[in-house]
Parts: C-alpha cells; sequence; structure tokens
C-alpha cells in the first residue's frame, strides 16, 4: 500500500508512517495539480496540511485512493464531496492544534485590551509615549465565546481565570454543559448585545459565513473588541473594517482571513488597533508534532485496522467501539442484502429499529452497513462513506428508531422497507449462542430462526402440504446444490408456508424453474446474502 505526504509534516509522523510493515512512504512537496493527479494515480492515502488542495480531479485520478488526512482542523482545501462520492473517507486533526489556537486567541484578546504590539512598535522608533497606548482590564468583563467546542471551551477556561464573564452562544450546547463549563448560555442577539469582547471559533458552512456582519455590528456594544483565530469569512472583513472607522469596533485580532495570504491593499492593514497575524493558529512546536503524528496514525488505522477516527464524511469508530459492533455489522450487512432482494425494486423508504442492548450502542456504523448491504447488487463501489450519498440519489429516504419495548431476543434490528406502490416488507435478526451467528427471526411478520452464515439463501412461499421439503431437497441435490440449513414457518395448518434453505452455491435458472412449476409453490427468490 502506498501512502502519498503532499505537505511536509513533523518528522515523527514521516516517520511512524515509514515504520509500517507494507507501507511505501511517498514524499513528494509543492506539486501542482496536475503533478498531484498523476502522482496519487496509484496511492491508497494521501496526507495534507495546508499548501495542496486535493481536488476532484485528484480524487477521480486515484483509482486506488481510501482515505485522505488533513494534518489540521479544517478540511477547506479537500473536496469533501467529491471524496464521499468515490467512498474516501477524510479525517482530520481537531485535537491537535487545540491548545495552541486557543492560547492564540486568548493572546490576541489580551492583545487587543492592551496595545502591547503597537507600544513595542513605537519603542522600537525611538519614543517613549504612554499616552497613546491606554488599555482596558479584562477583569469582570464579558466575553462573548461564538462556538463552546474544543477550542471555545479552552478559551473560556482561560477566561474565567482572568475574572471575566463568558457569554456563550453554541446550537449544540446544553444547559448541563454550560453549567459545567461555568458559562452563561445566550441566544446570538444577547451576546452581541452584551459582550466587551467577542471571539469566534465556529466552522465556517453556509450558515456561519460572514456571521459577523454589519447587521450583527449594529447590535453590539460601542467600544466593542473582535478576535477570530478559527476561518476566514466568518466576519465580513469590508463591514469590520468600517466599524473600525466608525469607532463601533475598538479592536480587533485576526489570524485568519477571506483570501490568504491577506491581500496587500486590504483596509484591514490601515487600522493601528487591528493586530494582524499570518495564519498562525497551529504554528507552535508541540501543535505541529501533534498533528503531523495523528495524521500519520489515523491512516495507518484505516489502512491496516479498518478503524476510522476523526472523519467528517463518516461515522468514527475506535477500535473498542468496532470490537463491540463486529459481530453486529455483519448482521447489519447482510440484512441490507436480505431485504433488498425481497422486496420490489421501487422503494421510497427503509425503517430501521434497534431494540434491546443495541439502543445503548452507537448505532451509525450499523446504519451504513445496512445501506451497503441493500445497495451492494444496486451500484458498484459502495461503501460505508459513499452509501448514504447513493441512497438519497436514489430518493430513499431513511429513519432510525431505537425502541425501549421488551422484545423475545435481548437484541434485534428490524428492517422495514416501504414500496413506492404502498406494500410494505420487513425482516428482524439477531445474534445467537456464544458464536453470535446472524440470524432471520422474523420474515414479513412470520417466525424463524434462519442462520445469516449461508451464502445463498432460497425463500419459498409454498401451500403447506406433504412432500414439499422432499420435493425442493431432490431438486437441488440432483443438480448438486448442498442445503446447509433449512427452516421452515406457517401461518396455519393447511395455509401457506415459508421454507428458507441456505444453500452453498448459486442454483442455475433451470434449477430454479423446476422447482418453481411445482403446483403448490406460490413464490420463490433467490437471495445473495453477502459478497
Amino acid at each position: 500500500m502506498k501512502v502519498l505526504v503532499a505537505d511536509k509534516i513533523a518528522a515523527s509522523g514521516v516517520q511512524y508512517l515509514k515504520a509500517q510493515e507494507g507501507l511505501d512512504v511517498i514524499e513528494a512537496y509543492g506539486l501542482s495539480e496536475e503533478q498531484l493527479a498523476e502522482r496519487a494515480s496509484d496511492v491508497d492515502a494521501i496526507i495534507v496540511r495546508s499548501a495542496s488542495t486535493i481536488t476532484a480531479r485528484i480524487i477521480s485520478s486515484a483509482s486506488r485512493l481510501k482515505a485522505v488526512a488533513r494534518a489540521g482542523v479544517g478540511v477547506d482545501n479537500i473536496d469533501v464531496p467529491a471524496a464521499t462520492e468515490k467512498g474516501v473517507i477524510v479525517m482530520n486533526t481537531p485535537s491537535g492544534n487545540t491548545i495552541a489556537t486557543a492560547e492564540l486567541a486568548f493572546t490576541h484578546i489580551l492583545c487587543s485590551a492592551r496595545p502591547v504590539a503597537q507600544a513595542h512598535s513605537s519603542m522600537k522608533s525611538g519614543k517613549w509615549d504612554k499616552k497613546s497606548f491606554e488599555g482596558t482590564e479584562l477583569y469582570q468583563k464579558n466575553l462573548g465565546i461564538l462556538g463552546l467546542g474544543r477550542i471555545g471551551t479552552e478559551v473560556a477556561k482561560r477566561a474565567r481565570a482572568f475574572g471575566m464573564q463568558v457569554l456563550a452562544y453554541d446550537p449544540f450546547l446544553t444547559d448541563a454543559r454550560a453549567e459545567q463549563l461555568g458559562v452563561k448560555k445566550v441566544t446570538l442577539d444577547e451576546l452581541l448585545a452584551g459582550a466587551d469582547f467577542i471571539t469566534i471559533h465556529m466552522p465556517k458552512t453556509e450558515a456561519t459565513t460572514n456571521m459577523l456582519d454589519k447587521a450583527a455590528f449594529a447590535k453590539m456594544k460601542k467600544g466593542v473588541h473582535i478576535v477570530n483565530c478559527a476561518r476566514g469569512g466568518l466576519i465580513h472583513e469590508a463591514d469590520l473594517a468600517e466599524a473600525l472607522a466608525e469607532g463601533k469596533v475598538a479592536a480587533a485580532g485576526l489570524d485568519v482571513f477571506d483570501v490568504e495570504p491577506l491581500v496587500g491593499d486590504s483596509p484591514l492593514r490601515n487600522f493601528d488597533r487591528v493586530v494582524l497575524t499570518p495564519h498562525l493558529g497551529a504554528s507552535t512546536a508541540e501543535a505541529q508534532e501533534n498533528v503531523g503524528l495523528e495524521a500519520a496514525e489515523l491512516i495507518v488505522d484505516v489502512l491496516k485496522g479498518g478503524f476510522i477516527r476523526n472523519a467528517v464524511n463518516a461515522p468514527s469508530v475506535d477500535p473498542e467501539t468496532l470490537k463491540t459492533l463486529r459481530p453486529y455489522l455483519q448482521l447489519a450487512f447482510r440484512m441490507g442484502s436480505v431485504i433488498q432482494s425481497l422486496s420490489p425494486d421501487e422503494v421510497r423508504k427503509i425503517k430501521i429499529t434497534y431494540s434491546g442492548k443495541l439502543v445503548d450502542l452507537e448505532v451509525k456504523p450499523l446504519n451504513r452497513a445496512i445501506q451497503r448491504g441493500y445497495l451492494q447488487r444496486i451500484t458498484n463501489d459502495v461503501n460505508d462513506v459513499n452509501a448514504p450519498n447513493i441512497m438519497r440519489r436514489l430518493g430513499i429516504e431513511g429513519e432510525v428508531v431505537k425502541s425501549s419495548l421488551e422484545r423475545e431476543y435481548t437484541e434485534l434490528i428490524r428492517l422495514e422497507v416501504f414500496a413506492a406502490d404502498g406494500s410494505c416488507y420487513s425482516i428482524e435478526g439477531t445474534l445467537i449462542g456464544k458464536s453470535q451467528t446472524p440470524r432471520l427471526t422474523q420474515l414479513n411478520g412470520r417466525d424463524l430462526e434462519c442462520p445469516l452464515d449461508a451464502k445463498y439463501l432460497l425463500v419459498l412461499e409454498n401451500q403447506d402440504i406433504p412432500g414439499i421439503v422432499g420435493m425442493v431437497g431432490t431438486v437441488l441435490a440432483k443438480h448438486n446444490v448442498n442445503i446447509s440449513n433449512m427452516s421452515l414457518s406457517r401461518n396455519t395448518v393447511g395455509g401457506i408456508a415459508l421454507n428458507i434453505c441456505g444453500i452453498d452455491s448459486k442454483p442455475g435458472a433451470e434449477v430454479l424453474a423446476e422447482i418453481r412449476q411445482h403446483p403448490a409453490i406460490c413464490k420463490l427468490d433467490l437471495v445473495e446474502v453477502g459478497k
């Protein structure tokens, strides 16, 4: 397997990769898009920082590509939709530079309060000008933090140590977590109106782009201080310059910009009380070491163990969780394959219900295993990354339910497929015994116990009369098709019986035709359980 390191990372990260048996590490820095596309054509993984951009063209040219890791927080330089469509895992290293970025943000808060940089510049020019550099104290001031993720949380801790009151806005922040951190949870408008200092720690999305614009500045106190060490584009730069010129914003500290490097004629360069740094958030020796090594570890985990961590387009699964989930993943995949074979082609919705012990587990990987099983015969190259996109493209709605209702089994997965014509098809499955063999326990309301360890299932509905089991066995034996197991169920004596045979090889069309021609056979389906 080949790993392309396209940007310079910490030497420890490269050495970690080279120490892995079976990995061929290619270091190629400063390549153009065309050169990158050529070098990536036969690699299994790529590691970048911020210098290289992994475009759709590069992803398309990399036929063996399984994963891309960014040694840093953002993935702006990776075409995530293109990677997802092709089933390529995209990962980042959000924890490696948390402290470095939090400390830089707080440095900017301090520098906006006390104009140390400006006073230093004045002193270096030979002046002694105390009056021009009067500052303000942080003590008992309100710090508004937009985004209480890892970095925002670390900034909050430091602000409280300075005696500041922290106003926190984050749509995902719970009351309990706010109380634990000692911050006051507020609305966005409450934060804008009440904060003396505002620091932003949001990801850049459609909703957060230009989050602090002219309308937002209008709601702020006169003399507010603004800090951004998160992402360029969260603050409307022209509107900030206008607010600075008007005195609405007293000072600002910026480490990130709409366009980087910052253009030479940017109006932000003209204000003495604005401290600008060239995207230094992760620029500490410790952070560089951490993110480089972590990116290398992420790639090795995926290529060698199948462990996914810090993925932005797939559920992350740590080794311990994967160990617990592995038998259920096999069950989920096979159930997805079975329900697809037994239901019509045109489907509008799949409902997944988890019961028993499964309600306490992280089920996102199970959801994707079901989707992958369902799609394996519909489309090529489906995996856990691109399965949800393919389902959406097919117009299939998904619903996931965790049920607390008591069931016959300690853990159970139920799949219901709703066809476009209004019909519904359902199966239930669980793990049985010490070997945790995946089994079907119900099909369309009919109780049974059918192992899912056979490669193929022959699913028959027939009139409940003597001789059907013998007839099926005779036909299969005549064509040298071996039966591994057989499960029988019926609704009423003499009614319609269900017979599921596990078989070791795929019967030919003539075998199926011979069984179907028996007058008691109502329906016959051949199910390929899993590739």
